[in-house]
């Protein structure tokens, strides 16, 4: 898998709202009804990131939930974790 560029990364992240690059990394908060629907959400990306093989730090603040993609193996950003983002969002539903 090969690191994106800085002007790649824009270039996706442009397409992913509320996603941004932190470090190396790209990071999203999202936000939920409550506790149940932010837990159900991330059992929802279980599967997805199974089988990708590729796996988000999450961070479960009652309500709200960080995801961080990064691809620990190459040092940075690829396409692998814009995938993972956009499989996130289409989970998230009508979260904020």
């Amino acid at each position: 898998m090969t690191l994106l560029s800085r002007p790649e990364i824009d270039e996706q992240l442009a397409a992913l709202p509320h996603w941004s690059l932190e470090g190396n990394a790209i990071r999203r908060q999202y936000t939920f009804r409550g506790f149940p629907e932010a837990v159900a959400f991330v059992s929802r990306l279980v599967h997805e990131a199974e089988r990708a093989d590729h796996h988000p730090d999450v961070t479960i603040n009652y309500r709200r939930v960080t995801l961080s993609y990064s691809t620990h193996s190459e040092g940075g950003v690829t396409l692998k974790d814009i995938d993972g983002a956009r499989a996130a969002d289409r989970e998230a539903g009508d979260a904020a």
